[in-house]
């Protein structure tokens, strides 16, 4: 079992923290995207936030089974996450790319937790951030592929 102070928990806490974020980000976009795109990207946001409440949900869960405690407030994702929020109206290719930005800045991080996984002996850790960088590679590829 980790301790509390290790760089895993810290790790894991900013991803619980920046999935929280890209879920609000996406419900944003789902409400906010207009254009000749919209149904497409709209029914596109909506899958991608339900995924990314997934995700927050067995990132806390995997921290409470190791001891751990993740963030759980607004306040706490804003002041451990590394994505950023975006309040601005965007176009749809604005959102796309931004989401593109956010996705492999979430691939980088889950790189290190495998690193770190490794380190700490947490092998279920390791398999989860290898299975979501698969799903985080799929969709920088369709989002770029959308892009043209």
């Amino acid at each position: 079992m980790i301790t509390l102070d290790t760089k895993l928990n810290a790790a894991l806490n900013t991803q619980v923290a920046n999935w929280s974020l890209l879920y609000t980000k996406l419900h944003r976009y789902h409400w906010y995207v207009t254009g000749p795109h919209f149904f497409t990207l709209h029914e596109k946001f909506e899958e991608l936030y339900n995924e990314a409440a997934e995700v927050v949900d067995e990132m806390a869960e995997r921290l409470l089974t190791i001891g751990g405690k993740p963030v759980a407030s607004l306040k706490e994702y804003l002041e451990v996450a590394t994505l950023q929020e975006n309040l601005q109206e965007q176009s749809a290719q604005k959102m796309v790319e931004s989401l593109i930005g956010d996705y492999q800045q979430l691939r980088a991080e889950l790189k290190e937790i495998i690193h770190l996984a490794d380190d700490e002996n947490e092998p279920a850790i390791e398999d989860y951030a290898v299975g979501l960088i698969n799903a985080v590679d799929k969709h920088i590829w369709m989002l770029n592929a959308y892009l043209g």
